[in-house]
């Protein structure tokens, strides 16, 4: 007889269901995932104070670390997006691109494995900050009718193009935009956490948990795999850590400049 137990079961959606961390001593809202985001907060603060918080002419140790991120999400995000006043928002970006990569990181170390990010309330909600920063400054560059005149009434179309052109904009501007922001990010951590968890459960059953000659050759794979997911995840994180904080640098260049 064969019991549930003796059959490989993929991993799926339970690896994202936790409950309270502690019940009974630490407050019932206090989860994994919470814990993943305090600790993500807490590593970019200390990293951000031992590289910045006595700099030296010549940099040294986590300062020489400290300055590449600052020059990456300066050269790359910060200029290339806001412009002349890129520099300005540094405090911003670099902050919000080591804490999303942070979080995304938090997969890969042993014991934790989860990155914060595949939970959809935590991209929502960073994305959901940096709209309403997007919307604070368009209103308070262009004014309340001008930035809704601007997005929904271009100069120079057709009047009766406006009747299909307004409503559309005004939907990707109050909707699209943080639902796709948060969305790319979420998607691509939970699935990427769903396939390296397949693997590793498949090298884990066939080679130690139900070692059979005929299923060696399928934990070798997934041995193989594993590795080569963690390496290709780890690359993920940091892509959609930086294509989050260009989407948000593009919303405020675009608050800042509308008429680009």
């Amino acid at each position: 007889m064969t019991t549930a137990s003796d059959e490989f079961q993929a991993p799926g959606g339970e690896l994202f269901q936790w409950g309270p961390l502690w019940p009974g001593v630490l407050p019932d809202w206090i989860t994994k995932p919470v814990l993943l985001i305090v600790l993500s907060a807490v590593a970019v603060c200390l990293v951000c104070r031992r590289a910045f918080g006595r700099p030296t002419l010549v940099p040294r140790g986590m300062q020489n670390l400290g300055e590449v991120g600052y020059l990456f999400v300066r050269d790359q995000i910060a200029r290339p997006m806001i412009g002349a006043d890129g520099d300005r928002w540094m405090p911003f970006l670099l902050p919000l691109f080591l804490f999303v990569l942070a979080m995304n990181l938090m997969g890969d170390v042993p014991v934790l494995q989860l990155p914060a990010t595949s939970h959809f309330a935590m991209p929502l909600l960073l994305a959901l900050v940096c709209y309403a920063l997007y919307l604070v400054i368009s209103i308070r560059t262009q004014g309340f009718v001008g930035y809704f005149r601007n997005i929904m009434f271009p100069p120079g179309l057709p009047v009766w193009v406006y009747a299909f052109y307004a409503p559309i904009e005004l939907l990707q501007h109050l909707v699209l935009r943080p639902f796709t922001q948060s969305v790319r990010l979420f998607a691509n951590m939970f699935a990427g956490h769903i396939l390296l968890a397949f693997f590793a459960t498949v090298a884990w059953w066939f080679l130690l948990e139900r070692p059979t000659v005929a299923g060696f050759g399928l934990g070798v794979v997934g041995v193989l795999m594993s590795v080569l997911l963690t390496a290709f995840e780890i690359f993920v994180q940091v892509l959609q850590a930086y294509i989050f904080t260009l989407l948000a640098a593009s919303y405020v260049g675009g608050a800042l400049h509308p008429d680009h």
